[in-house]
């Protein structure tokens, strides 16, 4: 009886994993039947760091350069080689990325634990990258790869000044478009009762 359970469930699960085929080997899903519709998608992350280090980027005063300008540029990037970086991903011709940030301050209870016990303050900025395509699949992993990308290259512009960043709080938070239809975040995102609302917007070039 256990066999046969698992067996069920090994053939349910391939059935839900669009990327199995029937034998359980990876596969690029094939696209070429589905229509040609707008799809967005956007998610965020969060990288904490610490004050000194939250005045260098605040100040544009980091030894590698402009922090915000060079990790908007890099979540670009990240977008749109999401399909070098992620194996079964579709090559897909992106008609916009956006990379934000907003400076969202210190949060009680997310501080860094020291060894004698007590809590060091942690400020915090939150990105958000926007992907949006016409084409036959969605954006997600697009927007999820440039939003790390973007969280990376300011833990690789800051590390001089602070080791101890802490990223997090990666997640999809609403894409649109597509067979399955629209999708927005039922659980509350990492940030709780934090928006980019309540935070200091860092403005774009564009």
């Amino acid at each position: 009886m256990q066999a046969l359970h698992l067996a069920e469930l090994r053939i349910r699960t391939m059935t839900q994993l669009t990327h199995l085929d029937e034998h359980g080997n990876a596969v690029m899903v094939d696209i070429s039947g589905k229509a040609v519709t707008l799809r967005e998608a956007s998610a965020e992350g969060w990288i904490g760091v610490s004050e000194e280090c939250m005045k260098v980027i605040s100040s544009g005063s980091a030894q590698k350069g402009d922090v915000y300008g060079v990790a908007r540029i890099a979540g670009i990037m990240g977008a749109k080689k999401t399909s070098e970086l992620i194996p079964l991903c579709h090559i897909l011709n992106l008609t916009k990325v956006s990379v934000d940030f907003s400076e969202e301050g210190e949060r009680a209870g997310c501080g860094r634990k020291l060894p004698d016990g007590t809590e060091e303050a942690q400020y915090w900025i939150r990105v958000v990258c926007t992907v949006r395509t016409e084409g036959r699949t969605g954006v997600e992993m697009e927007a999820l790869t440039g939003v790390s990308t973007a969280l990376l290259t300011i833990y690789d512009m800051c590390k001089a000044v602070d080791r101890q960043m802490m990223i997090t709080g990666i997640c999809l938070l609403e894409k649109s478009g597509g067979k399955s239809g629209d999708f927005v975040r039922r659980a509350e995102p990492w940030n709780g009762s934090l928006s980019a609302a309540d935070g200091k917007s860092v403005p774009t070039d564009e």
